[in-house]
C-alpha cells in the first residue's frame, strides 16, 4: 500500500499516542515475532515496535523486512521505534485523509 505524505503524517500522529507492543532484541526478527505482529493486526491497524540497543541489525532494515513479512506498510522509523500499518479488510477503523 502506498501512502501519501498527508496520510503518513496522520498515521504518525495516531501512533505517537501508542505504546510499543513488541520489543526486538538480539534475536532480531524471529518467526514467532512476525507471527505475533500478524496476530496483533487482527485487533488493531497500527502496531508500534521498539528495537532494543542489543539488536544486531539496523532498525530500518528490520522495519522494511517486518513490513514485507507481515504484509503491512512501514509508516515510520524514528530512532529505535518502528510503526507499521495494515487496514482491516472489511471495515477499516482508521479513515485516512485523501
Amino acid at each position: 500500500m502506498k501512502l501519501t505524505s498527508k496520510q503518513r503524517a496522520y498515521l504518525r500522529s495516531l501512533a505517537s499516542k501508542e505504546t510499543a507492543l513488541f520489543q526486538i532484541g538480539k534475536n532480531n526478527l524471529t518467526p514467532e515475532l512476525v507471527q505475533a505482529v500478524e496476530e496483533a493486526f487482527n485487533t488493531r491497524e497500527i502496531v508500534k515496535l521498539s528495537v532494543l540497543k542489543n539488536a544486531v541489525e539496523d532498525p530500518f532494515a528490520m522495519g522494511e523486512a517486518l513490513a514485507d513479512r507481515s504484509s503491512s506498510t512501514l509508516v515510520e522509523i524514528i530512532g529505535r521505534k518502528i510503526v507499521l500499518y495494515r487496514p482491516f479488510k472489511d471495515e477499516p477503523e482508521i479513515k485516512l485523509p485523501k
